[in-house]
């Protein structure tokens, strides 16, 4: 009964800790997986899930294979009924409420292994309620997108409990089917394994022979499942490490970086600025080697004795569950929300070793007071981290100051700015985001927008230009360009820009529906023509077939609004216009006449006439011997 209410206690106060989270909004890497992916607006799309990857996310290169999370997605969606962030996060707090209890009993188990004949409840509900409140774990659960790593976890976790909790399930594969899951929802819980082999040979007291024996089945189902997901994830996938040597010899850095973090979480940033090392000899890689070094060390030492093996035990998970992430290369070299798993592993060494480090003269009222203490100022960390992941705003002006070198930080909190009605303060942000990141092609976009926004068109034009030469495969430089060419009323050159973004990515609906609503400006001036066939509507929709370069068409309409109006000097001029897009200099020169002949002051005819002779001229010389 006591364990019961004490579960029930910690449940209860991770939940108060929680409290002002769930009305904050999406961020980062949630704008291209939930809010513009159409995907998840349907539960009819569950299926493609797990057939295509495309699925994941409208960029090409975020596309990876994580069927389970997509499908929780959609069915957030559904029951929210659209993209209510309060859903997405009342069903992630459910599955962490569910990790925490099953870490409970787990580290329940594992205790009572160690010092059997003890109640080890206590000692197990610090364990639930330390990661619990650990206000690094604020950063998976505002973070709606990375609930994979909450998934893998407590897959992970649940497969091991399952498998030392019900032994007559082990010959059915059961305890394997909470690792399916978490395998289906992020690579890290192919350490799985790794795991359950440390645990059967530490926890358990088997043999090395026997503990391998206990862990083949999910060394198969891990071997199929890293198969499958190499082969579902499409090409165009693109993890964006620069350096794969320079980030390897980082991450031992960016361990010791975790590790202190569990102990000091006060430089938590939702996007760092660490920058990776050129060599391995580097003072800060070596730092890190030496700290890895220490790890494995220290984990060896506790193996050897029964007692102490719990510390060894989540030393070893720890370092398994880093694993994927620093062996694999990724755009960031580190990311808060990566700690999430790891820390499962720390939270059972560290209160295993406090536990039988704690002065047995300290009365158990002093100890309690202190236990007490620790998770109330856990508990304040977490609250303090959801009211930063509030909103965009907040959230990118604490990133500015945690991770000042972090030019996408920059850059966000600048586009903030710009929401709110501060061009200078984004213009400011923009350019401080220049220094760390030059070639950076998000930025060249953004810096279009803000000197857009600013009426500096040559700047602008030319910040969207460098975006499109930075990163000519991707859709996003000719979207936005589209965009403002359109705000600028250059529909033609709009329209060739948001085909070049549709066709480079099909699947974003923000590109189809620019390129829609270009094209539905010639539709309307169809329809108007149609309607009202006067001359000034087929003038119109001459200048709008023109405009979209479609320049027979364009000859067409203004010749219908001159059989209406045959004094139309602007019908002349469009047709000279269209007939000097497809090389026929003889008619141009004739439109063009005729338009000065009706309207002799009408320069833009004149400009279109004097083009025109001076093409023929040149085409002329070319043909001479």
């Amino acid at each position: 009964m006591r364990t019961r209410w004490l579960i029930a206690l910690i449940l209860v106060m991770i939940c108060l800790a929680y409290a002002n989270h769930f009305q904050n909004s999406f961020h980062f890497d949630d704008s291209h997986t939930i809010i513009d992916n159409p995907s998840i607006r349907s539960l009819k799309n569950v299926p493609v899930f797990f057939s295509d990857a495309a699925a994941f996310s409208v960029l090409p290169g975020n596309r990876t294979w994580r069927p389970l999370i997509s499908t929780s997605l959609a069915l957030d969606y559904w029951i929210a009924g659209g993209l209510n962030p309060t859903a997405f996060h009342v069903s992630t707090m459910l599955w962490f409420l569910l990790l925490i209890w099953i870490l409970f009993r787990l580290s329940i188990r594992i205790f009572d292994a160690a010092r059997p004949g003890v109640d080890n409840s206590l000692a197990a509900g610090f364990t639930a309620a330390l990661f619990g409140l650990h206000p690094a774990c604020a950063e998976t659960l505002n973070y709606v997108i990375q609930r994979g790593d909450l998934y893998a976890t407590l897959g992970v976790t649940a497969g091991v409990y399952l498998y030392t909790s019900h032994p007559g399930w082990r010959k059915y594969g059961i305890y394997l089917l909470p690792v399916l899951a978490a395998q289906l929802s992020k690579p890290p819980a192919l350490v799985f394994p790794v795991l359950l082999f440390v645990y059967l040979l530490l926890i358990e007291n088997r043999s090395l022979r026997s503990a391998a024996s206990g862990a083949i089945p999910g060394l198969c189902l891990t071997i199929f499942m890293a198969i499958l997901q190499a082969r579902m994830t499409p090409a165009s996938f693109s993890p964006g490490a620069a350096s794969a040597y320079e980030y390897r010899i980082t991450q031992p850095f960016v361990a010791l970086r975790y590790f202190a973090a569990f102990f000091l979480p006060v430089r938590l940033s939702a996007d760092t600025d660490l920058s990776s090392f050129g060599s391995a000899f580097d003072p800060l890689a070596l730092c890190g080697f030496a700290f890895l070094g220490g790890v494995v060390a220290t984990a060896i030492f506790y193996s050897r004795d029964l007692k102490t093996r719990p510390i060894a035990f989540g030393l070893w998970w720890f370092l398994a569950a880093l694993a994927p992430t620093s062996l694999f290369p990724l755009a960031e070299l580190e990311n808060d929300h990566r700690m999430f798993f790891p820390f499962v592993g720390l939270a059972i060494a560290v209160v295993w070793a406090i536990t039988l480090l704690w002065p047995s003269r300290v009365s158990r009222r002093v100890s309690t007071v202190a236990a007490i203490l620790l998770l109330a100022a856990c508990a304040w960390g977490v609250h303090v981290r959801n009211e930063i992941w509030r909103s965009e705003a907040t959230l990118w002006r604490d990133v500015t100051l945690k991770s000042p070198h972090n030019g996408r930080g920059l850059m966000n909190y600048a586009l903030c700015l710009l929401s709110s009605g501060d061009r200078a303060g984004a213009l400011d942000y923009m350019q401080r985001a220049l220094i760390y990141a030059p070639s950076y092609y998000m930025l060249e976009i953004n810096l279009g927008i803000v000197y857009g926004d600013l009426q500096n068109d040559a700047e602008a034009e030319s910040h969207f230009q460098r975006a499109m030469a930075l990163a000519p495969e991707e859709s996003l430089p000719y979207q936005y360009y589209a965009r403002w060419l359109s705000s600028r009323n250059r529909t033609a050159d709009a329209l060739v820009n948001a085909r070049k973004a549709v066709a480079l990515n099909p699947s974003n609906p923000n590109s189809q529906e620019l390129l829609r609503r270009l094209e539905t400006v010639v539709r309307e001036a169809e329809e108007s023509a149609a309607a009202n066939p006067t001359g000034a509507n087929y003038l119109t929709l001459s200048l709008r077939y023109c405009e979209a370069r479609r320049y027979n068409d364009c000859i067409r309409a203004a010749q219908n609004a001159l059989a209406r109006q045959p004094d139309l000097a602007e019908a002349y001029n469009n047709i000279a216009a269209a007939h000097e897009e497809l090389g026929q200099w003889d008619a141009a020169i004739a439109a063009a006449n005729q338009a000065i002949r009706l309207k002799p002051d009408f320069q833009l005819a004149r400009n279109n006439l004097a083009w025109s002779l001076t093409q023929k001229a040149l085409a002329v010389s070319k043909t001479k011997p």
